[in-house]
């Protein structure tokens, strides 16, 4: 199992919650229409809680502002991952998904890698 996470920042125009909701409701419902041809095992967004508890414990650390989100998206493997993407319908959706990416994402700003999970406390 492979997974890829992405650390999303909102486009500047946005608010938290317009960003939010717009990953939430739209591309949401696009990964989910496309996923089966990018062969994606799970998908999964962690939303940034506007809770004051984030800013407290970010000044206490001496840590930058928080990721808007995080997207977490699983393959079963690298291979089946590069064949999902390749894919004439993984092209496609690839272009599909990055068509609605410029609407609400910063990707200059949004990190983005792929690694594997070690569970140490379950």
């Amino acid at each position: 199992m492979i997974k890829m996470t992405y650390c999303l920042r909102r486009l500047p125009s946005l608010s938290r919650e317009a960003f939010q909701q717009h990953w939430l409701k739209n591309h949401g419902p696009l990964v989910r229409r496309h996923a089966q041809a990018l062969k994606i095992r799970r998908y999964v967004q962690m939303h940034t809680a506007g809770d004051p508890l984030n800013d407290a414990m970010r000044k206490s650390r001496g840590a930058p502002e928080p990721y808007d989100g995080i997207a977490e998206v699983w393959f079963d493997s690298r291979e089946s991952m590069v064949a999902g993407s390749t894919s004439p319908e993984g092209k496609a959706a690839m272009a599909a998904l990055r068509e609605d990416e410029v609407r609400f994402i910063d990707r200059a700003q949004s990190p983005v890698w792929f690694g594997e999970e070690h569970v140490v406390v379950e």
